[in-house]
């Protein structure tokens, strides 16, 4: 296959909402107490939230800067490529790249919705997470029927109202959300508790999948706080083995036999080994500690179950079968610092070298529309969706590095980091 004939739908991109997100969509009774967008003394700018700031890492809307500009200051929209809010310009950015189709995920609200979840007004919580839940399906998807895969959140304090959210989102035509890949980290019940069986039957009947995204758990997997970043940033997407181990070896997939759960941005090199040690583990320890598979393996189950997704993976693809090829998918990750923008297509073609077509295909495109329940083919003729085709009416795009102003500065260290993500998560 050549470059120009793949098809490329990203199951994990994200959305730094613009400042109108809650603007005419809440109760007027929490018009004046919904997030609002302020300019800060130093020209940056922050959601002001019940008397509290959030501002922007810098590492999440990176795209278009050199990589030397990286950094974790705080940014203003006018340091950020305007894909990043800009649903207009993020379609041309996603032709420009030659990308189909885009699931994305929340910024200021957290992958989980954590900022809902820490709303003490547990009413005012939902109405603010139902207005961004119908912003992101009717503004930001509705906006290009066929280049969207919806995703929205859930009510996760209260699992009858996140199964009633499900089954509304189903209904709008929203078969994704969004859940933490360990709840016991945000205070609630893990993964191992019956808690959450009305949202877990809730996708089952609607097929929804939920997508559980490295840290959105609002915890980072850390070896030291003076480890330099590289160390904090190579451990991701590896780490979401833990959420793997905690769902393979949980009643979930036993109790609810149908639905899936993807492991967003978090890579599929690593995947092979697992499944060798899930089962080695079930075969030689399941006597003493009561699991029971009946006629499967463990790895058998993950392999029917478990959506996994890569952005730049050889190692993973050379291991395609081993993994469960009709179960992975791809990603580009923007406007994060890992993303591959503009040139995904080239970056992905070098990992796909030998592959044969019909396997790109699925990889690329065709298991993310059947796990999704999209279909960019019902809206858009097949031949104007290749990179070549969304290329071609991208040419004026500008896809060179933008320096921007600089604001802060902190040492790449996971300390600062963590001093980041500490404020964020207390706010």
């Amino acid at each position: 296959m050549q470059i120009e004939d793949l098809v490329l739908v990203s199951v994990d991109d994200h959305v730094v909402e613009p400042p109108d997100v809650f603007v005419d969509r809440v109760p007027a009774k929490y018009a004046d107490l919904a997030p609002k967008l302020i300019t800060m003394p130093d020209g940056t700018e922050a959601w002001e939230y019940l008397g509290n700031l959030s501002m922007s890492v810098g590492l999440n809307a990176v795209v278009g800067r050199p990589p030397a500009d990286y950094g974790l200051e705080p940014a203003a929209f006018s340091d950020m490529r305007p894909g990043c809010y800009d649903v207009h310009q993020r379609v041309r950015d996603m032709d420009a790249n030659g990308v189909l189709g885009s699931l994305n995920f929340p910024s200021w609200p957290g992958f989980a919705g954590r900022q809902f979840q820490m709303t003490p007004d547990k009413e005012m919580a939902l109405a603010l997470l139902v207005a961004y839940n119908d912003w992101h399906v009717d503004d930001w998807c509705g906006a290009y029927p066929g280049r969207f895969i919806p995703c929205g959140l859930v009510p996760v304090w209260d699992p009858a109202l996140m199964a009633a959210e499900v089954r509304r989102l189903a209904d709008k035509g929203c078969h994704s959300v969004t859940f933490s890949e360990n709840p016991a980290r945000l205070d609630l019940p893990s993964l191992h508790s019956d808690h959450w069986d009305p949202f877990w039957a809730a996708c089952e009947d609607t097929q929804t999948v939920v997508n559980m995204h490295i840290g959105s758990s609002s915890q980072l997997v850390v070896t030291a706080e003076d480890a330099p970043m590289d160390v904090l940033i190579a451990l991701q997407p590896i780490n979401l083995v833990q959420a793997a181990a905690d769902l393979i070896f949980s009643p979930v997939f036993r109790k609810f036999p149908t639905f899936k759960i993807a492991m967003s941005e978090g890579g599929i090199g690593w995947i092979p080994y697992f499944l060798e040690r899930i089962d080695y583990t079930y075969e030689h320890h399941k006597a003493w500690t009561g699991q029971d598979f009946g006629d499967q393996l463990p790895s058998q189950v993950f392999k029917e179950r478990v959506v996994t997704c890569f952005i730049d993976d050889a190692a993973g693809v050379k291991n395609r079968h081993d993994i469960g090829i009709d179960m992975i998918t791809w990603e580009c990750d923007y406007p994060h610092s890992d993303c591959t923008w503009p040139t995904s297509p080239e970056r992905l073609m070098k990992s796909l070298d030998g592959v044969p077509d019909d396997e790109i295909d699925k990889m690329t495109h065709l298991n993310a529309m059947r796990h999704y329940q999209y279909d960019p083919f019902s809206v858009i003729p097949r031949e104007e969706c290749t990179v070549g085709a969304l290329r071609a009416r991208a040419a004026d795009v500008d896809t060179g590095f933008h320096e921007v102003r600089k604001t802060r500065r902190e040492q790449g260290t996971t300390a600062s980091m963590l001093r980041d993500l500490k404020a964020d998560d207390n706010r």
